[in-house]
């Protein structure tokens, strides 16, 4: 019997195995769909869709530069941390950054849909299927970005084996040691204190007008006695104080407080004769909004004993 493309597609969407091993069971069953779901089945590639719906909220961030001016970062999500750490799908996350560095993929389904660079006869989403089936646990490529320095260079740092992984972007006239060395002292900055934005100017007035009038309401209640004057200017004074906290240049530089970023910055670019400013940070904390299943288990039993 001849296979389809149809029939292909189908088998994909019921049991969410690879094209190729959709083609192979149906070859194999003569296009016979209930066979061919069977023989999925029992060769471990159908159970990718039974575990789709359970929470992935642990995994690692990886990141990869080329020639310190092109970069990527990755999210690849898992169930437990236990399969985090397990070499197969650390392999696999390598090998997915190293796709997302050449790609030019917009949006996650275009990434999903190109070809995987490791064999070009799935897609992306074959891959992930396959890795699905293999490790026994729900996998998420979570989320992706890919990052270019015409003028300058990029640099990463992981933290925490994965937990946290950080790109910086700068613009520097100077590509040396000891400039690289003090970006990556940047990016473990923004590692640390996890700021918004690289400096003031990103911040938007919306952001400023909305963050005054919370201010203003707070500073109205504990202070109901104090003129309109004294209070505008508690509410300049604690929007500064904000602002220092969510920006990453206005930071308290966390190895010399002496400093905040900006200054160590400069500093830096000084003593080489550099031109250097900070671009653009991304930081990508494994599993960060992701809402984790809680386990208590004395309410569990609690409860199976009926109390």
């Amino acid at each position: 019997m001849a296979i389809t493309a149809g029939m292909v597609k189908e088998l994909r969407e019921m049991t969410g195995a690879g094209m190729m091993d959709c083609k192979k069971a149906l070859t194999e069953t003569n296009g016979d769909m209930d066979a061919a779901v069977e023989f999925l089945r029992k060769n471990g590639q159908a159970k990718a869709e039974k575990k789709a719906g359970r929470i992935a909220a642990e995994g690692i961030v990886k990141t990869l530069v080329k020639d310190d001016k092109t970069a990527a970062i990755v999210e690849v999500n898992s169930e437990t941390d236990f399969v985090a750490k397990n070499e197969d799908f650390q392999e696999f996350v390598e090998n997915v950054v190293e796709q997302v560095v050449s790609s030019d993929a917009a949006d996650m389904d275009a990434f999903m849909a190109e070809a995987w660079a490791a064999d070009t006869s799935k897609t992306v989403k074959d891959a992930l299927v396959e890795k699905i089936a293999v490790i026994g646990e729900n996998l998420n490529i979570r989320r992706f970005e890919k990052v270019s320095a015409e003028n300058g260079c990029v640099v990463s740092y992981i933290h925490g084996g994965g937990r946290i992984g950080v790109l910086v972007v700068a613009d520097t006239d100077v590509v040396n040691d000891e400039i690289k060395t003090c970006l990556k002292n940047v990016a473990m900055q923004v590692a640390a204190m996890s700021p918004k934005y690289v400096s003031r100017d990103e911040v938007s007035q919306e952001y400023m007008d909305h963050e005054k009038d919370i201010l203003l309401a707070q500073a109205k209640k504990e202070n109901p006695e104090k003129p309109e004057n004294i209070i505008e200017k508690m509410i300049i004074g604690r929007l500064n104080k904000e602002m220092k906290e969510i920006c990453l240049l206005d930071q308290i530089y966390v190895q010399d407080s002496d400093l905040t970023v900006a200054k160590y910055v400069d500093k830096i670019a000084k003593e080489n004769g550099a031109n250097m400013t900070v671009k653009k940070f991304i930081r990508f904390e494994t599993g960060e909004g992701i809402e984790k299943k809680q386990e208590n288990f004395a309410e569990e039993v609690a409860k199976q004993m009926g109390n």
